[in-house]
């Protein structure tokens, strides 16, 4: 059930509290709708990287292939699979700042050099640095999801941190307007001093004014992506247990007043009822907390999840995990 519900988005995040299974649900979300034919981009976010361990294999900060479950695509003919990748904020921010350097050498005169290194090098672990690569890396994931896949799927970090780097794309896009619209009056005011009728930009100028430009338009473009009901969800894994519940409850509240769809929630390792008198007895509180929850998110699809047995490492335990994304099970509702 949960796979048909995000069959027809290209953009799936997939959030909650730490240790609720997050990494597991959003590869076999991946994996399932590769079985489908799908191309799809598992990219993780969390600085705590675990595709890699999950996959059994080495991911790192380019996209490589993780599986090809080869189901044919209807319209091309093509076989479904799954590329992944673990954003590196520190490479990120080491390629941003050596292009930054790069860009003031060839803008500044030689005498700026060396006071432009020195702000770079403490701009390097200046407080949002990295969150501000790891939204770099997204946006640049989502445009090559547009580009070359029918699905993207993020594994966030836990939700207090991802709520923040979704609230970046419009803080950043305001403050570089308010950059283009400072240069505007300074250079409106150079040209008058210089009796040049504000027609004339020097090289520099055009370029700084067409890196704000890029910049500007990205972090638009992943706002408006982000907050396109129809080609982005969000589904909330939690488990059954008092904390994870209030904190979906929380972050369901903060998603929404994003402007961000909250697609599902997904109660995980959910304990079996008819396995005992001790996990039985777990599983009618779970069901509590549940109500709960209910109650208080009544509009979203609520999805429960067995508790499986054996180590979920690798494809074969992710397609049996994937299995039960594409049922219905007791708990579904909506």
């Amino acid at each position: 059930m949960l796979l048909d519900l995000i069959a027809a988005r290209r953009v799936v995040f997939v959030g909650g509290k730490g240790g609720t299974g997050k990494t597991s649900i959003a590869a076999a979300l991946a994996l399932g709708r590769a079985g489908a034919g799908a191309r799809v981009l598992l990219v993780s976010t969390d600085p705590a990287h675990n595709l890699g361990h999950l996959w059994d294999r080495p991911v790192g900060d380019a996209p490589v292939r993780l599986a090809a479950p080869g189901a044919p695509r209807g319209r091309a003919g093509a076989a479904g699979y799954v590329d992944g990748l673990e954003i590196d904020p520190e490479h990120t921010v080491e390629q941003h700042l050596s292009a930054v350097a790069a860009t003031m050498r060839r803008l500044l005169p030689e005498r700026m050099h060396a006071p432009a290194a020195r702000h770079l090098e403490l701009a390097r672990q200046a407080p949002g640095t990295h969150e501000s690569a790891v939204l770099e890396r997204i946006a640049e994931a989502v445009e090559l999801g547009a580009e070359a896949y029918d699905l993207v799927v993020f594994d966030t970090a836990p939700s207090g941190h991802t709520l923040r780097l979704l609230t970046l794309p419009e803080q950043l896009t305001s403050w570089t307007e308010t950059l283009l619209a400072n240069r505007d009056r300074s250079e409106r005011f150079g040209a008058a001093v210089r009796g040049l009728g504000g027609g004339a930009e020097t090289d520099r100028d055009a370029e700084l004014r067409r890196m704000l430009v890029r910049r500007r338009n990205r972090f638009s473009r992943l706002r408006e992506a982000v907050t396109d009901r129809e080609q982005t969800g969000f589904v909330v894994v939690l488990t059954a247990e008092p904390l994870p519940v209030a904190e979906t409850v929380e972050v369901y509240g903060k998603l929404t007043g994003l402007g961000v769809d909250v697609a599902a929630l997904v109660a995980n390792r959910r304990s079996p009822a008819d396995a005992g008198e001790l996990l039985a007895r777990r599983r009618r509180q779970e069901d509590g907390h549940l109500v709960r929850l209910r109650r208080q998110i009544p509009d979203v699809p609520l999805l429960d999840v067995p508790l499986l047995p054996g180590d979920l490492v690798g494809a074969e335990a992710l397609a049996r995990l994937a299995g039960r994304l594409g049922a219905s099970s007791p708990g579904d509702s909506g």
